[in-house]
């Protein structure tokens, strides 16, 4: 075995899943908040689409992606970030974002240079770290919190670090935290890109699932030394068709096109057909933000009228939940799992993050009340009586 994979940890979903497996082994109902894979239906039009594209015989398809499917992303970024992008050559699809992310440090960082590391920020996606160790680089990881907003800032990253670099993963809007990186923090990065020379990675997989002002595009930024990564995933229902794309500088769009080819990681034919239809679609995203926002709204109310504490994202289908006093992530988790209820511990995305839960708008909405009904605060604990005995300390609902 690979001795550097040893000290990763389960991965979430799959940590999740046991979870959940504790809940059915006493027969009792399941309240999912855990994995980000929401029930609404995928929209009925890209679902035919991609029956319709089923061929009798179906060939290899290109790595690149069908000709039509880079037309319409390119169509998707003009529309939607004021981004030109040439779809012959800045434009490449992916199997979704998780299999991006897994590849790309293999494909542009060479674990045996000078520019050696990887850098990423904690909490977040669990890949970044996972894809690095495969690539035999050197993760770095920057921790955020409350503290600092959750922003991820170059200045606040050792200059040394930065010279060692050799790609840097954004993650916003952030997963757990729903922040939202202001467009002087994209500034910044393409001129810490240029100084230092790293490749500048943007996943932006949630820029489609918000609910302030919509959020930016690394690309409206910068282009050299420049990708964006989305997906079909969140923004339209489509987590189990695997599709997305990568946008961005030319030569390492090539430079992907060139190894990418050898990992077999072509989408096939009748999943392209569907993506088409959905990123040359807006209405249905609209109507699933709605969706989302009213899921939203009803566990905000929620945790108001308990007095817990919700960080103040704007973006993603999660609320990143402060745990009551005297719990920890996991014992908090574990309290709401005896309801039932499924959340994802805060350090199951980066250590030092025991003081909050990640809550996916997973659920129905008529669930997500039902939940509400029976949501604890904390656990009963038993305090000293000042008459002597004992008293009931905090109440658990």
């Amino acid at each position: 075995m690979n001795e550097r994979l040893r000290r990763l940890q389960a991965y979430p979903t799959q940590r999740l899943a046991d979870r959940k497996a504790k809940i059915r082994a006493r027969g009792g109902r399941i309240f999912d908040f855990g994995t980000g894979d929401p029930i609404d239906p995928t929209p009925a039009f890209i679902r035919q689409a991609l029956i319709d594209a089923v061929p009798e015989r179906a060939g290899y398809a290109h790595v690149q992606g069908g000709s039509e499917l880079r037309h319409v992303a390119a169509g998707y970024l003009a529309r939607r970030f004021g981004v030109a992008v040439d779809p012959e050559t800045e434009i490449i699809s992916t199997s979704g974002s998780m299999e991006a992310v897994f590849h790309l440090p293999m494909v542009l960082v060479s674990g045996d240079s000078e520019h050696d590391h990887v850098l990423y920020a904690q909490p977040g996606y669990t890949v970044f770290e996972i894809s690095t160790l495969f690539a035999h680089a050197h993760p770095h990881a920057h921790v955020l919190n409350a503290g600092n907003h959750y922003l991820f800032s170059p200045d606040d990253v050792d200059r040394d670090v930065l010279a060692r670099t050799g790609m840097v993963f954004l993650n916003y809007p952030h997963n757990p935290s729903g922040q939202v990186l202001p467009a002087e923090l994209f500034r910044m990065w393409v001129e810490a890109r240029d100084e230092h020379g790293f490749v500048l990675v943007s996943d932006e997989v949630y820029c489609d699932i918000y609910f302030g002002e919509p959020p930016h595009s690394l690309l409206e930024f910068g282009r050299k030394g420049c990708l964006a990564m989305h997906s079909s995933s969140k923004r339209s229902g489509m987590t189990g068709y695997q599709s997305g794309f990568l946008a961005g500088d030319p030569e390492l769009i090539a430079t992907l096109r060139r190894y990418r080819t050898s990992m077999g990681l072509a989408s096939p034919v009748w999943t392209q057909a569907a993506a088409v239809a959905a990123w040359a679609d807006f209405d249905h995203v609209e109507e699933r933000r709605a969706a989302f926002d009213e899921k939203r709204r009803i566990l905000l109310d929620m945790f108001a009228a308990r007095d817990v504490r919700v960080f103040p994202g704007s973006a993603t289908l999660f609320l990143w939940v402060e745990v009551p006093a005297g719990e920890t992530d996991v014992s908090y988790a574990d309290h709401l799992l005896e309801h039932g209820i499924l959340v994802s511990p805060g350090s199951f995305y980066g250590p030092s993050q025991d003081r909050f839960v990640r809550v996916a708008l997973v659920p129905s909405a008529d669930e997500c009340r039902e939940a509400a009904e029976i949501w604890p605060v904390g656990r009963r604990r038993v305090a000293a009586d000042p008459g002597g005995g004992e008293a009931e300390a905090a109440v658990s609902e």
